[in-house]
């Protein structure tokens, strides 16, 4: 409890509500970054592949590159809702029919959701936000917690991507550097 009480009397509110801006510039920043990586990616997905699964247990290829594309529709979710109820709100993966499909669904989550970051405030951050399946609380965080959990959700499903295109012998581009496919 001692440093909650330094923290709030050394922390003018000024200071804060300019801390949570910058959060914000720097969740554009890494949502902007990330995308380039994630849309390069999903440019390599070989639509004549899409029902191909690496095991009986995997997602197949079409519906991993589908979630990843999807998925920053979450951060406009996120900041438009109070929770995402699984059960009175089962999800049905958008319907893609080519890797064109696919850029142009990410694409446009993309756009939305840099939209959306640049409209909000400090103020909508702090909201909570719940997933949920009927009565099971599955996760109860912040609004910007869950954007955060958002951003690491489509750079986790974004590596597992790169598994499938490697087991598909489909060149990797490189993410934070060179791959081994391209060097820098």
């Amino acid at each position: 409890m001692e440093i909650i009480s330094t923290f709030n009397k050394s922390f003018s509110l000024t200071k804060f509500n300019l801390f949570l801006m910058t959060i914000i510039n720097l969740m554009l920043e890494e949502l902007q970054h990330e995308a380039k990586t994630t849309r390069r990616m999903l440019d390599r997905v070989p639509f004549d592949r899409y029902d191909w699964k690496p095991h009986q247990k995997s997602m197949s290829l079409k519906n991993l590159a589908t979630h990843i594309a999807e998925l920053p529709a979450w951060i406009t979710m996120t900041l438009n809702t109070d929770e995402l109820d699984f059960e009175a709100a089962p999800y049905t993966p958008t319907a893609v029919n080519s890797t064109k499909d696919l850029i142009e669904l990410h694409d446009q989550n993309v756009t939305d959701a840099i939209a959306g970051l640049q409209a909000t405030n400090e103020e909508i951050l702090e909201k909570p936000w719940i997933l949920r399946s009927g009565a099971k609380i599955l996760s109860r965080s912040t609004k910007l917690g869950t954007i955060r959990m958002s951003q690491c959700q489509i750079i986790h499903h974004r590596a597992q991507l790169g598994v499938f295109l490697r087991l598909l012998d489909i060149p990797i581009p490189g993410s934070y550097g060179p791959s081994a496919d391209e060097p820098f």
